[in-house]
């Protein structure tokens, strides 16, 4: 074997959440499935594929997914359930393969360049997670995580491709650039602004007008991932870096009551996780995003790590009383950060409160 081949595979099972509801709900199978929540402003989960073929996508507004489709059948989410699937799947996957660095519920990466005949084992494995969990896995395979993933992504579902980097530079240059991992919605706006709205555009499109656009190391970076050139390893172990929690409501609340009694709650789900994961934190932060969509954040950090709940709870509570929200809200939440078990970078008993605005 080349000892410096490097075989990477993505791994994505298809409709995760659809899926595993098929599984608990049968009589749904064949029809189109949302997997969404019932309040007002909820957003669609995900959907099944018969679904997806009346536009009905991830993020969507539930009320948008019933007018494209009102016959369609709406499950409200269980994500225990999830999470107790999504740990079959992947611990059949970590009893085959050793390095195995999962990016979601649904996905994850192998860094399979040990093996000698990698296909055959992936192979096998797809077989073994249908067999055992029902559920199905599209594998993209090539040198990188990036060649990877977009094969997986742009196959599915029951994909399984292999490619090389010159390959996926030259199969994908005639689609949209938001194919790219990281080119989001507003990039791809600001690059169809110079021309650039293909991945074939951006691989051939000038340094210099990318630079003056973008500025230089974007223009590097979104040029070198056109090119499909990606070394970023596989990462077996992912520690949060932080935990939140929260609420949409329903309707835009300005009882300062039912806004700390939410907080309180929130804090309390935390303070749970926290303890369940036997982790403390320092760093104490509530969301509040507004009426009209103004988002503001304030943290404070302890001079002490805590997993209280009652502690968490106090701090959101002062630090939301005193930011006084000015108009009504539209969603509340609470974030830990600053865990006992990091690298302590940051000077002992340092306190201090910050405010973001995202409008």
């Amino acid at each position: 074997m080349n000892a410096l081949r490097r075989v990477i595979a993505h791994l994505d099972i298809d409709a995760f959440y659809a899926s595993v509801e098929l599984q608990r709900h049968p009589e749904a199978r064949g029809r189109p499935l949302v997997v969404a929540g019932t309040g007002p402003r909820s957003v669609v989960t995900t959907a099944s594929y018969e679904a997806r073929r009346y536009g009905i996508d991830s993020a969507m507004p539930a009320a948008r997914a019933r007018a494209l489709c009102p016959d369609a059948i709406f499950i409200a989410p269980d994500f225990a359930a999830y999470r107790a699937k999504s740990r079959e799947v992947w611990d059949i996957v970590r009893a085959s393969f050793e390095t195995v660095g999962q990016a979601g519920i649904d996905e994850a990466y192998l860094d399979v360049s040990s093996l000698d005949r990698p296909l055959p084992a992936l192979r096998e494995l797809v077989v073994a997670v249908r067999e055992r969990t029902a559920l199905q896995i599209s594998v993209g395979v090539g040198p990188s995580r990036l060649v990877a993933k977009t094969a997986s992504s742009a196959f599915k579902p029951a994909a399984f491709v292999a490619m090389g980097r010159e390959q996926a530079a030259a199969h994908f240059a005639g689609h949209a650039v938001r194919l790219l991992q990281g080119v989001g919605p507003k990039t791809a706006e600001r690059l169809a602004a110079v021309g650039v709205e293909t991945v074939g555009d951006l691989q051939s499109a000038n340094p210099t007008l990318l630079a003056r656009r973008f500025g230089e190391r974007q223009a590097l970076a979104l040029h070198t991932r056109a090119h499909f050139h990606d070394d970023s390893p596989v990462e077996t172990s992912r520690v949060a870096k932080s935990r939140s929690s929260e609420l949409t409501f329903p309707a835009d609340v300005s009882d300062q009551a039912r806004l700390e009694q939410t907080l309180v709650e929130l804090a309390l789900e935390l303070g749970d996780g926290l303890r369940t994961r036997q982790r403390r934190a320092r760093t104490i932060a509530v969301k509040v995003r507004l009426d009209d969509w103004t988002t503001v954040t304030r943290a404070r950090t302890l001079p002490y790590f805590t997993d209280e709940s009652a502690t968490i709870a106090a701090t959101a509570l002062e630090l939301l009383r005193a930011y006084a929200p000015p108009r009504p809200v539209r969603l509340l939440g609470v974030r830990v950060a600053s865990f006992d078990d990091e690298s302590k970078g940051a000077p002992a008993g340092s306190e201090g409160s910050q405010l973001a605005l995202h409008l």
